[in-house]
């Protein structure tokens, strides 16, 4: 589960009591009951550690099966993305925090490899989706967004560049509001929401990149 906060980029993880890697920070997860659907024990294993009411995008990440992820036995995961926006604030328990995904602690099992591998397919649909939705408040200025979207890719991002490419694909709208300008001074900014608040492919062929990337 991914959030922004104070303009990083953060996974919720808990700390583990028991044995093995006890004292080690792991993914919210469990075992699949019988009869139950992989979509449904997530959400089950989620509900049952922590109170969010809104989880504002899911989706299914990967499967790991390495006969020695868990020295237990063999074991096979899968791993699910969620998203949550600025907004949710959900009361956590004194065993579970939020971490900056680039500055992980000590994880169990092969915890902090899924960590990368879905913090890659976050920012890969950044670029060809609309996905910005699950991470950005409901409606924000182009500043704001900006550091939301600098914070999940992981470098600076043009705030001109971002307005111009996510309203010419017709993902963010202007609403009739704008901003307080601030105590120092400055111009009231214009306020600005997502067109949509479910996943919408707008340019499959789309990449952003930092400033002094090639090709």
């Amino acid at each position: 589960m991914f959030q922004v906060r104070d303009k990083r980029l953060t996974v919720l993880l808990w700390q583990r009591a028991a044995v093995p890697f006890a004292g080690r920070w792991a993914l919210p997860g469990g075992f699949l009951a019988d009869r139950e659907r992989l979509g449904a024990s997530a959400s089950r294993h989620l509900a049952g550690q922590v109170d969010i009411p809104e989880i504002a995008h899911l989706e299914q990440l990967e499967t790991r099966s390495d006969p020695v992820r868990d020295p237990r036995g063999r074991v096979l995961a899968t791993a699910y993305l969620a998203l949550v926006t600025p907004d949710a604030r959900p009361k956590l328990p004194g065993d579970t925090a939020w971490h900056p995904v680039d500055d992980l602690p000590e994880t169990a099992f092969d915890h902090g490899s899924i960590i990368g591998s879905a913090r890659d397919r976050l920012r890969a649909k950044l670029s060809y989706t609309n996905i910005g939705f699950a991470l950005a408040p409901a409606a924000f200025t182009i500043s704001q967004l900006r550091d939301t979207y600098a914070a999940a890719l992981g470098h600076p991002v043009s705030a001109t560049n971002l307005q111009r490419i996510l309203t010419r694909r017709g993902v963010i709208e202007p609403t009739n509001d704008i901003s307080r300008p601030a105590s120092t001074g400055g111009r009231p900014a214009t306020v600005y929401r997502f067109a949509a608040s479910e996943l919408v492919v707008t340019n499959p062929f789309a990449a952003f990149r930092p400033k002094n990337a090639v090709g």
